[in-house]
């Protein structure tokens, strides 16, 4: 994909997430929404997957560490074929496989089971020593929430990741500054993010803007030639990236909007999608 189809791909991916959590009357849009560029890149340009064979030996394996972000992960997922878009309505319905967060048992698709913070990054290291022990070519990706890297778990990871030299490990970090009781700087501040991954013998990344496909773009071209070392991306986001009223509000990470904000909502995604479709006729795309 070029990368105004990806732009194009991450608003309809935003539209899934809005669509979900409203018929879900529940969940979690905020740290959906600014992880949306970082999900459209990994399922659309950066991993090898195959919707049809989901459970591919040699796929690449991504780890939702901070769970919550689910309707982002399914909306990316359905986005891709791995299931059919409709079923994004289901989102925590009775019933339905598309649980509050990832269920590998029953979500196509979906490598770990997580949603208790801290713990999704574990897995994902624990998955790519597997690799380097069987000799297999796989990559590992898991997203983290700043709030969620308070967690010392993700920090005896980091530790144990850097000391094996799990190259074909990437950690990101959705850096978009809020959690779910105000600033990660009132709450429990982790900064300087970067040079603790430092200090973990990580290759780091930062990513001024990671609503930008093309800085997120170069971010993983950067980690995939990093040899020795797993690499942290740091990616600086907005909180509910795409919807108006959501940027920036610690009380949209969880939350959903009601039939008037839904509709809000939407008619914002619906313009960025006509301002790309405007974009795509004077390129001739």
């Amino acid at each position: 994909m070029n990368t105004l189809e990806l732009k194009r791909t991450a608003n309809e991916i935003r539209k899934g997430i809005i669509e979900g959590v409203h018929a879900a009357k529940a969940g979690h849009p905020g740290g959906a929404l600014s992880s949306t560029e970082i999900f459209t890149w990994l399922y659309f340009q950066e991993m090898n997957v195959d919707p049809a064979d989901p459970k591919k030996p040699d796929r690449d394996r991504f780890v939702l560490s901070k769970g919550h972000s689910a309707p982002g992960y399914y909306a990316a997922l359905a986005e891709r074929g791995f299931f059919p878009k409709e079923d994004l309505l289901t989102l925590r319905h009775t019933g339905s496989y598309l649980q509050g967060h990832p269920d590998m048992k029953h979500i196509p698709g979906v490598d770990m089971t997580s949603g208790s913070l801290g713990q999704g990054v574990s897995a994902a290291v624990g998955m790519a020593i597997s690799a380097k022990l069987s000799k297999d070519s796989y990559r590992v990706y898991t997203l983290l929430g700043d709030g969620e890297i308070e967690e010392g778990q993700v920090w005896e990871a980091a530790m144990f990741a850097g000391y094996h030299k799990l190259d074909n490990l990437v950690f990101i970090v959705d850096n978009n500054n809020l959690q779910i009781d105000g600033p990660i700087t009132e709450v429990c501040s982790p900064y300087p993010i970067d040079k603790k991954f430092e200090a973990f013998n990580f290759h780091v990344i930062n990513v001024e803007d990671g609503n930008d496909i093309e800085q997120i773009a170069a971010a993983f071209k950067e980690a995939r030639e990093v040899k020795g070392m797993p690499t942290a991306i740091i990616a600086h986001t907005l909180k509910g990236k795409g919807v108006s009223f959501m940027e920036g509000q610690v009380g949209w990470h969880g939350k959903a909007p009601n039939d008037e904000q839904y509709g809000q909502a939407m008619a914002d995604l619906d313009r960025i999608g006509a301002e790309l479709e405007k974009e795509s006729g004077a390129y001739g795309d």
